[in-house]
């Protein structure tokens, strides 16, 4: 008896402007079930089995005032998900002291902090210009023996970075219930006891010495005083996944609960910003 093949939706869309866009509709499609996603020179493409997909809740999340955004449908049987990996993937080094590759990429020797992932979803993979300021942040910041909060963690990345870096206990939130399952694997191919739950800030519920969200601008500035409780006295935030012209925003709204403004990264047209409490 042969297993049933599952039946894939492709999403090939395309989006104008690209940049923030591309990311922000992506994120909106995993909330929805879509399982993987590539990135195209125009946009990208988006994956669901056939079984979950919604062409209203497709419309609905790729609708934003001033964005076009235009999309093709294609049914197929199965997925390379390797292969769609590979093509969209590549290792990342961060500052010369983290290395994180897939299971397809040569291993190098040298670096502080080899990780190991399996890159499911375009987010979290360190490509993201957010990412990589955040992985900075970690390499600047002692989480010796600190309880970190890995805030929309996607693929662990940054948990896992914690914990390799002598954190005591490392904690992931995601809304997606894939996105919890692939942070622990990963935690898992890299040796680190990480645990992660499905949920918003609603699932805020212990403090935290270091805490790092990177999110959408709306869900930071609307979970900013969730963010601010669940700060231990003393601890440390940073914040990413927006522009120069938001931090004015940000800045209000975190000081309004009672953080301090220590300072910017900037990459490309990306900011991020660390505050203390």
């Amino acid at each position: 008896m042969t297993s049933e093949v599952p039946v894939y939706v492709e999403v090939a869309a395309k989006v104008s402007p690209l940049e923030p866009f591309r990311d922000i509709f992506i994120a909106q499609l995993g909330a929805i079930g879509f399982e993987s996603f590539s990135e195209t020179e125009l946009g990208f493409e988006a994956y669901i089995q056939q079984e979950g997909f919604s062409k209203d809740q497709l419309d609905a999340a790729l609708a934003w005032e001033g964005v076009e955004c235009s999309y093709e449908l294609r049914e197929i049987e199965q997925v390379n998900w390797n292969e769609e990996w590979e093509k969209n993937f590549d290792p990342i080094e961060v500052d010369g002291r983290v290395y994180i590759r897939a299971p397809f990429h040569q291993e190098r020797t040298g670096f502080e902090y080899p990780m190991l992932i399996e890159p499911k979803m375009s987010f979290g993979t360190g490509h993201h210009q957010t990412t990589h300021m955040m992985i900075q942040w970690l390499l600047e910041t002692s989480t010796e023996g600190m309880r970190v909060l890995d805030m929309g963690c996607g693929t662990g990345i940054l948990g896992i970075l914690a914990g390799m870096r002598g954190a005591s206990h490392v904690h992931g939130i995601d809304i997606d219930t894939w996105c919890i399952e692939n942070t622990l694997e990963n935690a898992l191919r890299n040796d680190v006891d990480m645990s992660a739950v499905v949920g918003g800030a609603d699932a805020l519920v212990e403090s935290y010495d270091v805490i790092c969200a990177n999110i959408n601008l709306n869900v930071l500035l609307a979970d900013m005083k969730r963010y601010a409780d669940a700060l231990s006295s003393g601890g440390t935030i940073f914040f990413s996944g927006f522009y120069q012209e938001n931090i004015p925003a940000l800045r209000e709204a975190a000081e309004a609960v009672g953080l301090r403004y220590e300072g910017v990264k900037e990459r490309e047209q990306w900011r991020s910003i660390k505050m203390t409490k």
